[in-house]
């Protein structure tokens, strides 16, 4: 079996999204899309990657449900290695329902809650020398995301078993960012987040991203990286910081742009791009994806 370039732990379930051209408001019943497609952050990220000629595997929670073998088929037929995911007999398959109209996402709701049933089950690879153990750990890259629950993170954040681990962060959503609390102190972990996560991990608002990726640095996050929809973004690293513009573009999609970005700036960074290359290589496969084409 090839090695994974790196591990992407989190939500690996089933999108449906509901589109539609028309601006919306709560009540709106208007003519449009709807789409099933394998989602989830673990599960974006991961795909993307592909897109970059990387080869990451899936550490997740998938029933052996009906929809779970379509999901797992699906991720194989990409080229993602699914042969570590916990496959539960008595956990369904998790999903995630969002509705996005002309003027952005409307509203959205996550069942992942096989995923945070699962718990530690999802990273046995990690510990009984599949891919590490206590006395070898991973020692590359790994991408998480915040629908693990807080007591995961925490654990995770302390554990031997990621002590030699890259680690990159990403909120599942606003709802969920002050999950990542439990990595702030973390002496590896990077954090992917928009302006909005910033403001909600520092009990504030900030008016640029900047500013947020400063004071997420000033609040013990070892490096940030926070975007701002179609305005300038930051990545702070100690007192290093840079900021970059992403392209204007048309916006038809929004659900997936983040992990896109995650994903894009991870695989320009492994592929030995400059710190500055690669933030703007990032935001320029976030606004490719939200305009309906594919990022590469």
């Amino acid at each position: 079996m090839k090695k994974p370039d790196i591990l992407c732990i989190g939500s690996v379930l089933w999108d449906i999204i509901g589109r539609s051209s028309s601006h919306m408001r709560a009540g709106s019943d208007v003519p449009g899309r709807i789409t099933r497609l394998p989602g989830g952050v673990a599960m974006n990220i991961a795909m993307t990657l592909v897109n970059f000629g990387l080869t990451p595997a899936l550490l997740s929670a998938v029933g052996r449900d009906v929809e779970g073998d379509e999901l797992v088929g699906e991720a194989s037929r990409m080229d993602l290695i699914t042969d570590y995911l916990y496959r539960s007999d008595d956990l369904p398959t998790d999903s995630y329902m969002a509705i996005e109209g002309g003027n952005g996402l409307i509203a959205a709701i996550a069942d992942a809650h096989s995923l945070e049933q699962a718990g530690t089950k999802i990273l046995r690879a990690l510990s009984d020398g599949t891919l590490g153990s206590h006395a070898a750990p991973w020692d590359g890259l790994v991408a998480l995301d915040g629908n693990l629950t807080r007591d995961l993170l925490g654990e995770i954040s302390k554990s031997p078993l990621f002590a030699a681990s890259d680690l990159r962060v990403a909120p599942a959503s606003p709802g969920k960012a002050e999950r990542l609390l439990a990595l702030v102190g973390h002496p590896s972990a990077t954090l992917y987040v928009n302006l909005e996560e910033a403001g909600l991990l520092c009990q504030t608002t900030f008016a640029t991203a900047q500013i947020g990726a400063e004071a997420l640095i000033a609040r013990g996050v070892h490096r940030c990286l926070v975007t701002n929809g179609g305005d300038i973004a930051a990545e702070a690293l100690g007192t290093d910081v840079r900021t970059a513009q992403p392209p204007e573009v048309l916006v038809t999609r929004v659900t997936g742009a983040g992990d896109t970005f995650m994903a894009a700036h991870i695989a320009s960074e492994i592929q030995g791009m400059a710190p500055q290359a690669a933030l703007e290589r990032a935001l320029n496969a976030a606004a490719t994806y939200v305009s309906g084409e594919t990022a590469s």
